[in-house]
């Protein structure tokens, strides 16, 4: 057996029996000292940084639903997407700012400058030439009044004879072609009424008999048959506009 010790004598063995905390550590505390900076004063206090879990959370009706689904919630719409997005007004402004400027240049080319008015020429040079020619006797009509407006005239040698066409258009303003013609009448005739051309009786015009012919489509003809020379007035003209140009030929 040892010795008994003295009361005043601390045990050089300073184990703690089990389940008692370490000798020198106050009763209760079950943690370690905190570990300090040694380059700080010891009169300061330590700075200690907030983390993120520390920082207040804003809350709003976003946040709100963003917590209730758990999805995060959509950036704001961007200012210039707004402004950029047309209303219908603005494209209809755009829209009439183009069409004015056509307009107007439409209404001064039909004014002014007579656009809807067809092209007349002077039938003088191709009678002319079909009477120098000598191919045929040559007519030409008289007193068909100023709305009577000739739109095209050309004489041509083509194979079996010659022709003078003279273009007219009408006070009506429907065509009409009047053709004089050396060619056999049994050539030309289906050659210028087509197949769809059936004779249709004889008509008296300024003491002349005239054939009353069908042609292509609506229109309708009168053939004068000469031994020199085959005369055809045909369009699409009514048939008192027709027998007035046949009428007038002299």
């Amino acid at each position: 057996m040892e010795p008994a010790q003295p009361a005043d004598r601390v045990p050089d063995d300073r184990t703690p029996p089990d389940g008692q905390p370490p000798a020198g550590l106050p009763a209760g505390s079950g943690a370690e000292p905190a570990a300090t900076d040694p380059t700080a004063p010891a009169d300061e206090p330590a700075l200690v940084e907030p983390s993120p879990a520390d920082e207040p959370v804003r809350s709003g009706p976003a946040t709100d639903a963003a917590a209730e689904t758990g999805e995060r919630p959509a950036p704001p719409p961007r200012a210039e997407a707004a402004r950029s997005e047309r209303s219908p007004k603005d494209m209809a402004i755009s829209l009439l700012v183009l069409l004015i400027p056509i307009a107007l240049l439409l209404a001064f080319y039909r004014g002014f400058l007579g656009g809807d008015e067809p092209t007349t020429v002077d039938p003088a040079p191709a009678i002319e030439q079909a009477r120098s020619a000598n191919v045929f006797p040559v007519s030409q009509p008289e007193g068909l009044g100023s709305d009577w407006r000739t739109v095209s005239a050309r004489y041509q040698t083509v194979e079996d004879g010659a022709n003078l066409r003279i273009g007219y258009l009408t006070p009506e303003g429907r065509g009409v072609q009047l053709l004089q013609s050396s060619v056999p009448a049994e050539r030309l005739l289906p050659a210028e009424l087509t197949g769809q051309g059936q004779p249709q009786g004889p008509t008296e015009l300024a003491g002349r008999t005239w054939q009353r012919y069908t042609a292509r489509g609506n229109q309708q003809a009168l053939v004068l048959l000469e031994p020199a020379r085959t005369v055809i007035v045909v369009g699409d003209a009514r048939d008192n506009e027709l027998r007035h140009l046949a009428e007038a030929l002299r």
